[in-house]
C-alpha cells in the first residue's frame, strides 16, 4: 500500500480475535488471478471504446458452502501493489483491496463514510446486502475486541498501520463470492471483515480497502484455512514492467503445493498466530561475491519480513551500502549521478533492463536467485534503479519486486516458505 521506496512496516492490531467454529469443510483448493492494471481484463483498463470487464451478478442469497469447482478472482497491479478482487454481499459488490501479507484484517470502505479517502468506484453499502450481519457489541466475539461499542450498539474496531494509515468502523460477517471457470459463483460465507466508515492514510482512488493475508487469525488466509483445515497458500506475482496483458496467481488448498525441481524451503521464524512472515536472510551474493547481512558474527533469526504490500526491499543501511559498492564493481555501466529526481538511489541509463549482475538471496536453507527484472525497476523511461534501500530502524522487508517470477508457498501449519523460480506470466 506504499509508493515505490516508501517504507511499509508491521501493523499494530488493536484487538484480539475469537476464532469462529468451522461449519463445513472445503473439498478442493482454489486460486486467484493477478493481472496488471493496464490489462484488458482489468476494471481500470481503457481501450479506444473504453470498456470494463465485469462478471455477471448473482442476486440470490449465497449459501455457506464451497463446491468442487475452480474459483478465481481477478487482481490488478496499482502503483507498485496488487489489488485483489473480492465480491462481497448479496447482491454481490466488487471490492478491490490491496493484497498485503504484512497485515491481517480484511476491510473495505463502507457507506456512510464521512471520514474516508477519495474512492473512484462506489463504496460497499452494507444495508443493501441480505447477508451482511454486524457483530453486536454484547456478543462474545466482540468481548475479545475490548468491549468496544459504536453508537448503534455494534462491535466497533480501530485498526492502525505503522505508516499512520487507519481504518475505523464495525466488524461484521459477510459472504464472499468468487468466480469459477464454469461461470457459476462459488460462495464462502461468514467471513469476518471490517466495514470501514472512517479511513485515512496512504491510499489512492483505486484502493477500496486491504485484503490482509498475514498469519494472524483475522486474515483471509486464516479464516478460509480454518474452514478448509489447512492454512496455506501460494502466490506467483508477475513483474510490474512486463507485458500488461499477463497475469499471475494466488492458490489456496491442494493447489497451493509448491514442489518439483528447483524448489528450496526456508523455515518461518514467526510465532504461532503472528501476522508477519519472518524468515532469516544470511546475506546476498552479487555474482559469486557473498555480501553478509551484518558485519558481526551473530545473525538474528527472523531478521526480515516477506511482505507483498511493500514494493521495495529494505535491508540494514550498512548492508545496503556494501551491496551497492559490489554492484558498482560488477556493473559495466556508470551510475547516474546528475539527476536530482533519483536522489541517492543506484540507477543506470539503459533502454532495456540490465543484463547483470545476478543476485542470490541466501535465506536459511534456501538460495533464491534474483534476476535484474526482479532487482531493477524503471522509475522513468531510459532509467533503471536498484529496487532495494537501506533502513536504520531495525525492521527489514523483502518486497514484492523481488518476489516476482517466483512461485512462493506459504505453509502456516508447517511454518515454512518455499521458493521455485517460475515464469509467472505463463501461470
Amino acid at each position: 500500500m506504499a509508493n515505490i521506496l516508501c517504507f511499509h512496516l508491521f501493523l499494530f492490531v488493536l484487538f484480539t480475535f475469537l476464532s469462529q467454529t468451522p461449519t463445513e469443510a472445503y473439498n478442493k483448493g482454489f486460486s486467484f488471478k493477478l493481472i496488471h492494471k493496464n490489462s484488458p481484463n482489468s476494471p481500470f483498463y481503457k481501450s479506444n471504446n473504453f470498456h470494463k470487464n465485469k462478471l455477471r451478478s448473482f442476486y440470490q442469497v449465497p449459501k455457506k458452502s464451497f463446491v468442487q469447482k475452480s474459483p478465481y478472482t481477478r487482481v490488478t497491479s496499482n502503483n507498485g501493489d496488487y489489488l485483489m478482487k473480492l465480491t462481497l454481499g448479496s447482491p454481490p459488490v466488487d471490492i478491490y483491496g490491496l493484497v498485503d501479507t504484512g497485515s491481517d484484517l480484511v476491510w473495505a470502505q463502507c457507506t456512510p463514510c464521512g471520514g474516508c479517502y477519495r474512492q473512484k468506484s462506489p463504496m460497499f453499502e452494507p444495508l443493501r446486502s441480505k447477508t451482511y450481519s454486524p457483530i453486536p457489541c454484547e456478543s462474545e466475539q466482540c468481548s475479545f475486541f475490548g468491549y468496544s461499542c459504536s453508537p448503534q450498539k455494534m462491535c466497533a474496531y480501530s485498526y492502525s498501520y505503522a505508516d499512520s494509515s487507519v481504518t475505523k468502523g464495525v466488524l461484521a460477517r459477510e459472504a464472499i463470492t468468487f468466480s469459477s471457470t464454469d461461470g457459476d459463483p462459488v460462495v464462502v460465507g461468514d467471513i469476518i471483515f471490517g466495514c470501514g466508515h472512517s479511513n485515512s492514510g496512504t491510499f489512492n482512488e483505486n484502493d477500496m480497502g486491504i485484503i490482509g493475508m498475514g498469519g494472524g487469525p483475522l486474515s483471509l488466509v486464516s479464516q478460509i484455512g480454518t474452514l478448509y483445515g489447512s492454512k496455506r497458500f501460494s502466490q506467483c506475482l508477475v513483474p510490474f514492467h512486463t507485458d500488461a496483458h499477463t497475469s499471475g496467481t494466488i492458490n489456496f488448498g491442494e493447489e497451493s503445493d509448491v514442489s518439483g525441481e528447483g524448489v528450496v524451503t526456508t523455515p518461518l521464524a514467526s510465532e504461532e498466530g503472528q501476522t508477519s512472515y519472518l524468515v532469516t536472510l544470511e546475506g546476498i551474493s552479487v555474482g559469486d561475491t557473498f555480501v553478509r547481512f551484518n558485519s558481526s558474527e551473530t545473525l538474528s533469526k527472523g531478521n526480515i519480513m516477506i511482505d507483498s504490500g511493500t514494493p521495495a526491499t529494505y535491508i540494514p543501511q550498512e548492508f545496503y551500502e556494501r551491496l551497492v559498492e559490489e554492484l558498482k564493481v560488477q556493473s559495466s555501466l556508470l551510475p547516474i549521478e546528475d539527476d536530482p529526481d533519483l536522489g541517492t538511489q543506484l540507477c543506470y541509463r539503459s533502454e532495456t533492463n540490465l543484463e547483470g549482475p545476478i543476485l542470490t538471496a541466501h535465506f536459511e536453507g534456501a538460495d533464491v536467485q534474483l534476476l535484474p527484472i526482479q532487482t531493477f525497476i524503471p522509475p522513468k523511461d531510459g532509467v533503471f534503479c536498484f529496487a532495494m534501500a537501506g533502513s536504520t530502524d531495525g525492521d527489514y522487508i523483502f518486497g514484492n519486486f523481488a518476489q516476482s517470477n517466483i512461485l512462493m508457498g506459504f505453509d502456516l501449519d508447517r511454518k515454512t516458505i518455499s521458493f521455485k523460480p517460475t515464469d509467472c506470466t505463463n501461470q
